[in-house]
């Protein structure tokens, strides 16, 4: 899920749930206008950075500990990626009750798209 610097849901992909979500994230970000990118270790990947420095969006995604060379970020903003954490967990209140109807990937991602639009017209 991508999530804008208010915490709302800009875009969504569903994969089954054995698949890595790093592996999303270019596609997620792909021609988003934004200025920096925050995310937590996992999606410290070169091809995560090197998309993001290539769109000129600034990656401030903290280095793996066995990175070579260490990348310096904005301890600041990273700090809001808190946002991003109460934006999940606010889908993640909703997942037991859509998981439930859900038999098939299509209404699962109709459940997601319903609370997005919830919470993009300020709705509980």
């Amino acid at each position: 899920m991508a999530v804008d610097a208010h915490g709302m849901p800009v875009r969504i992909i569903v994969t089954e749930g054995s698949r890595n979500d790093c592996t999303q994230a270019c596609e997620l970000t792909q021609n988003i206008d934004a200025q920096h990118i925050i995310a937590d270790k996992a999606y410290d990947t070169n091809i995560i950075v090197e998309s993001a420095q290539r769109a000129h969006i600034i990656p401030v995604i903290p280095s793996k500990r066995n990175r070579k060379i260490q990348r310096e970020i904005d301890k600041d903003l990273y700090k809001l990626r808190h946002i991003i954490e109460n934006t999940f967990q606010t889908f993640k209140e909703w997942r037991g009750t859509a998981a439930r109807y859900s038999k098939n990937t299509k209404s699962f991602m109709a459940g997601l798209c319903l609370r997005g639009l919830l919470m993009w017209a300020k709705i509980s």
